[in-house]
């Protein structure tokens, strides 16, 4: 016999939501056994342009390791502060 499910409540926002969800076991809820596996390949972080002004002699550097490690400088810089900020 099939397991009874309980019904998702209505949320008022995303707050509310995961603070359930922390505190529920999904399989109360959902049969995962049903599921399919779901792959967005095209899907890409949303970014933010800023502008930053450094030392010409920086530039050079960074430009000069990103060139040895074989990646786009600007690359290097967003893998230095994402590093530094612990993300």
């Amino acid at each position: 016999m099939a397991k009874k499910l309980k019904k998702i409540p209505k949320f008022k926002n995303e707050d509310e939501e995961a603070k359930f969800w922390n505190t529920h076991d999904s399989t109360e809820y959902l049969d995962w056994s049903k599921f399919k596996r779901a792959r967005f390949p095209n899907l890409k972080p949303t970014s933010t342009s800023i502008s930053i002004r450094l030392p010409s002699y920086l530039v050079s550097e960074l430009k000069v390791k990103a060139n040895r490690l074989d990646i786009p400088y600007q690359t290097l810089i967003k893998q230095a502060i994402a590093k530094e900020v612990g993300a």
